[in-house]
């Protein structure tokens, strides 16, 4: 890996995406390790993006840091934690493509749903409850850990709620900077914290933080019913990718 144009041009709209996925705009950020992957392999990708997914989830914390939803995060959790487990130890016998694939087409029926029921009659608003945020959150941690696709099923929970956008962003920011710091273990052990990796992720922190804090920027100058349209059409985008990497070794 050498830090020439190639390596900027390549890693630079990847990490925007994901600061501006973590200032809000939930979904852009399953873009960025398929542009890194075109340039290193996808796990020194990941390797790479994690510490820069832990600055950006301090960037996001602090400035959502009186936004968050408390009830909502101690209903995911506990199940995130156990989803996690799940995944570190079954990793090696689920394939990736084929948990990206029934996300995707969860997604993609969960997205359609609300945006054609809100045609006709709205949905009517749900709230949190440990069943269902420990199902989810048992999810969110799983997917993580296997396909990095924790963001899905995380917002299929959470918006039939219908938070203010703020407070959706920012119980987000804190459930997904706690999951990540869990898996800086299962890296460590990995031996993916080389000098070489952890040097890259330095060379991105200021683009990190920057798109970011533009990412927070929008969404506070967007309105509810705008924002939350647009999540499900990012969550379709990202369901279609997620069908599309799970169909295609299938069919390749």
């Amino acid at each position: 890996m050498n830090f020439d144009f190639a390596f900027f041009a390549v890693m630079t709209p990847a990490v925007i995406l994901m600061g501006l996925s973590k200032g809000g705009f939930a979904g852009l950020g399953l873009l960025s390790l398929p542009l890194m992957a075109l340039i290193v392999s996808p796990v020194q990708a990941a390797a790479i993006m994690l510490p820069i997914l832990i600055v950006q989830d301090v960037v996001t914390v602090w400035s959502y840091r009186r936004d968050f939803d408390r009830r909502n995060l101690a209903t995911l959790i506990p199940g995130m934690l156990l989803g996690v487990l799940a995944g570190y130890l079954l990793a090696a016998r689920v394939s990736d493509a084929a948990v990206g694939l029934a996300v995707g087409v969860i997604s993609i029926s969960f997205a359609l749903r609300r945006l054609l029921g809100a045609r006709s009659a709205p949905a009517p608003v749900t709230r949190a409850t440990y069943s269902a945020g420990t199902l989810w959150g048992v999810i969110c941690g799983f997917t993580s850990m296997v396909a990095h696709a924790g963001g899905p099923p995380f917002q299929i929970y959470l918006m039939p709620q219908r938070l203010p956008p703020a407070v959706f962003v920012g119980t987000g920011a804190l459930f997904f900077a706690l999951m990540n710091w869990i898996k800086v273990l299962p890296y460590f052990f990995l031996g993916q914290f080389t000098a070489q990796n952890l040097t890259a992720s330095a060379l991105l922190f200021p683009v990190a933080i920057a798109s970011t804090l533009a990412g927070v920027w929008l969404v506070r100058r967007v309105p509810a019913e705008r924002f939350y349209t647009l999540i499900y059409w990012l969550l379709i985008a990202v369901g279609l990718k997620l069908v599309y990497e799970g169909v295609r070794p299938l069919v390749g």
